[in-house]
């Protein structure tokens, strides 16, 4: 018979490997697919055409970001549950850059919802003028762009020190934790050419992470935590 351990530890990998990919999905949908079709760079007008034809396309992408957050939330406790027997402190203190990145994210996210009030047929906002209303409109998505990529740190922080946790678990491929320090380094290199150098901040930086991200859910579903070295490392810590 497995023991409670076993089963419990378990658990949270593979719910951790489903939660992992249902973020990813959403996150695509919500700030990749969605806005590629909607936001047409430097022209309000276009822009404000694209949001009202596929105003429930662009809600949509809003209950994208809604599934990634709840996802990466839980994420949080998941894979502070599965790393702290490396280290809890530095377990706990992914956790954290984790729930700030998401936090800060939510934030941002107002931007992006906003555009559809800008673009509503409220009564008080017949004092702007049409294209004026369609200008706000795209400075809220600009906003919500911008805003958003500026603070991918906390993100990149995060899976820079969940990787070495992974990376010195034993119980997790090394592989995947060198994947993903690449990535988390990706998003944390993106952030800083973003302020520093912005004509340099390729969003191709934030792909860096897929590789990674895909093997990590892939294997936390299938073949989950080493259970053998799982056990070893917590009689060891709790010894």
């Amino acid at each position: 018979m497995k023991s409670p351990n076993h089963l419990n530890v378990q658990a949270y990998a593979r719910v951790a490997g489903v939660l992992f990919l249902l973020s990813m999905i959403g996150g695509g949908f919500g700030e990749a697919y969605v806005p590629s079709k909607i936001i047409v760079s430097n022209d309000a007008a276009a822009t404000a055409a694209n949001i009202k034809a596929f105003a429930f396309l662009f809600r949509l992408g809003f209950v994208g970001f809604l599934l990634e957050s709840v996802c990466d939330t839980t994420l949080s406790l998941n894979f502070y549950v599965l790393l702290k027997p490396v280290n809890k402190h530095l377990a706990l203190l992914a956790a954290f850059f984790g729930l700030v990145g998401t936090a800060i994210f939510a934030v941002t996210e107002l931007f992006y919802f906003m555009a559809l009030y800008w673009l509503s047929d409220a009564a008080y906002l017949k004092t702007f003028q049409t294209d004026q209303l369609q200008t706000l409109a795209l400075l809220s998505l600009k906003y919500y762009i911008y805003g958003s990529a500026l603070f991918t740190v906390y993100y990149g922080l995060a899976w820079i020190v969940r990787s070495y946790l992974i990376f010195r678990s034993g119980y997790l491929p090394k592989l995947v934790g060198v994947l993903m320090a690449i990535g988390g380094l990706g998003f944390v290199a993106r952030n800083l050419l973003l302020v520093l150098a912005p004509a340099y901040a390729s969003g191709m930086l934030l792909m860096l992470l897929v590789p990674g991200a895909l093997l990590l859910a892939g294997w936390l579903i299938f073949p989950g935590v080493d259970i053998i070295k799982w056990n070893e490392r917590t009689t060891w810590t709790t010894a």
